[in-house]
């Protein structure tokens, strides 16, 4: 660590947000490790179960919530936020037609991870300008951090009843990155709560996945059913997802404090190969090799070829759409038998829609 007595903290401080700013942060706070009261909440949510297929949610053990025990020594955590949104923020038109392929707006460009990561190794460089070497270690999403409360203790929101943080001049779209540091920084006041009386998010969540102000029950969200969820979708479900095939953005869509949301000016975070406006069955015609080339850089390749024609099968079947029909027999052959099994589903969606239409005319 670099000596104390060299160094004036306050005005590092200063300088630390200022530096983050110019390398494309929109904002950075300062807060200690103290995680006491999440650390309760977060063991509530695990013992009812919420966190689903979501092992690593409960490993580590108290690594999460006490950062001095995932990396010794440290004494304080730099959070910073960074704007994704893209310039055509307005989804309704993609969600309002059954035959678009909906994708969450976050992983329409680059993997975000390495765009903030990166950065944030510049910003540890550019402290350790100042100070010389000192203990640090960045993260973003990778390790078992909580990254929305040490934001919120950082002063940069309020986790909001959706449980995403909230900025009151930003609104809710942005990735959120840390560095756990062992230098003595002055820490930031955190923010008070401004979401009132409004539920707006929990009334239109389609599944009801926000079960209580504050806490989501992961397994009826939908970008848990379409990202972290690795075997079949829960059959109840899947006519309400739509044509959601890679997460749900309605909690954030619906949110008034999203008025303030401002473009992402990160080229990086632009849509890429057309997926702000690619049809389902587009998507679900490609191979398994279209998929790896067309999604490399991107979040979506976490998920593997098989779990994206899941989803995109899930949507065919809610499109309700007959011309559908010969694409989702085509790509049955060969499939794995849990793809198999949503086809099916599928399948029989599009007939029992189909029939009743007839009927109806």
């Amino acid at each position: 660590m670099a000596e104390q007595r060299d160094i004036d903290f306050t005005a590092l401080a200063r300088h630390i947000k200022r530096w983050a700013k110019e390398l494309g942060f929109a904002a950075a706070g300062i807060t200690d490790t103290g995680l006491s009261e999440t650390e309760g909440r977060l063991q509530a949510w695990l013992d009812k179960g919420y966190h689903g297929d979501m092992a690593y949610m409960a490993k580590h053990g108290h690594k999460r919530t006490r950062p001095a025990e995932l990396v010794p020594g440290t004494r304080r955590i730099i959070s910073v936020r960074m704007d994704y949104l893209p310039e055509e923020p307005d989804p309704s038109r993609i969600l309002d037609d059954p035959a678009a392929a909906f994708i969450s707006r976050y992983a329409l460009g680059r993997d975000y991870h390495k765009v903030m990561r990166s950065r944030l190794k510049k910003l540890a460089q550019r402290i350790e300008s100042e100070t010389g070497p000192f203990g640090y270690r960045a993260f973003v999403d990778s390790a078992p951090v909580m990254e929305k409360p040490l934001a919120a203790k950082a002063g940069l929101g309020w986790v909001g009843k959706h449980s995403n943080l909230l900025a009151r001049g930003a609104g809710s779209w942005f990735f959120l990155g840390e560095l756990y540091t062992d230098l003595p920084l002055p820490t930031d006041a955190p923010v008070s709560d401004h979401c009132g009386d409004c539920r707006a998010c929990i009334d239109i969540c389609p599944t009801r996945a926000i079960v209580t102000p504050y806490q989501v029950d992961a397994r009826r969200c939908i970008s848990y059913l379409t990202i972290e969820l690795h075997g079949p979708i829960p059959v109840e479900l899947r006519p309400l997802m739509g044509n959601r095939i890679y997460g749900c953005d309605d909690c954030q869509q619906c949110c008034p404090w999203n008025r303030f949301a401002q473009a992402t000016r990160e080229a990086d975070f632009a849509p890429r190969h057309g997926l702000d406006r690619a049809t389902l069955s587009e998507l679900f015609s490609w191979s398994e090799d279209e998929f790896l080339r067309r999604t490399e850089g991107s979040p979506i390749r976490r998920i593997g070829h098989e779990r994206w024609q899941r989803n995109i099968a899930v949507a065919l079947g809610n499109s309700g759409d007959p011309g559908c029909i010969p694409l989702l027999e085509k790509q049955w052959t060969g499939a794995s038998k849990m793809l198999r099994e949503h086809i099916e589903w599928a399948l029989r969606t599009i007939g029992q829609r189909d029939g009743n239409k007839r009927r109806q005319t």
